[in-house]
């Protein structure tokens, strides 16, 4: 990890974080998390049967939550993510798996989850309250919006946009120079080779629109 993503990721004071979300996308946060040599001073979520995970007792008391900054939003739903990060206030900071490879050229919002096996290329900029996750492939000059979602194993190639709220798929292939719209949804395992219109869903190889959410 180079020395300007490692600055970003241990932005937080005291070294305590406090977890927002108890679901298996949380699971994978705590562990980066512990990697990373956190504290977890508290785990919250609004599920009154989720009692506890990974060991952790799980609380519904967001009061303790809003005299608190060094909260992670441990969402996997975009949507949830941006309710909630407007909803309370969080130092500007990233976790990033240690075994990740970025460039040194990144542009890196804040509250965003890099797991494990991701490889990010030159002068990518990432926006805030993203997940990058496992394995996937971002290649250079790539540009993802605020809150969206790059699954497992995808693939960007150069010059690729992914507005505000997209989602791409596990596997999926986007070519070089493609916007995906905001919003947007590409299935799993699609391969990309035109522009995604805001809202759109498609899937398919080549993809196709089969609906528009909105």
């Amino acid at each position: 990890m180079q020395d300007k993503q490692q600055r970003k990721v241990l932005k937080v004071m005291d070294n305590e974080l406090y977890i927002l979300g108890a679901g298996g996308h949380a699971k994978v946060i705590i562990e980066i998390a512990e990697l990373l040599e956190y504290k977890i001073a508290g785990v919250f979520d609004q599920n009154e049967n989720i009692k506890n995970i990974l060991n952790y007792p799980v609380s519904q008391d967001f009061q303790i939550l809003l005299k608190q900054q060094n909260i992670f939003f441990a969402f996997g739903n975009n949507q949830s993510r941006k309710k909630n990060s407007e909803s309370f206030r969080s130092n500007c900071f990233n976790l990033i798996h240690p075994s990740t490879v970025i460039s040194k050229n990144i542009d890196f919002g804040c509250g965003n989850a890099i797991m494990a096996g991701v490889v990010i290329n030159s002068s990518v900029k990432i926006g805030d309250f993203c997940i990058i996750n496992t394995s996937a492939s971002i290649d250079h000059d790539c540009e993802i919006g605020n809150y969206a979602h790059v699954s497992p194993k995808v693939a960007l190639a150069g010059n690729v946009k992914v507005k505000e709220g997209a989602q791409i798929g596990i596997g999926a292939c986007v070519k070089q120079n493609i916007t995906i719209g905001k919003w947007a949804i590409v299935g799993a395992g699609a391969v990309v080779i035109n522009d995604v219109p805001d809202y759109a869903v498609v899937v398919g190889n080549p993809s196709r629109i089969i609906k528009y959410l909105y």
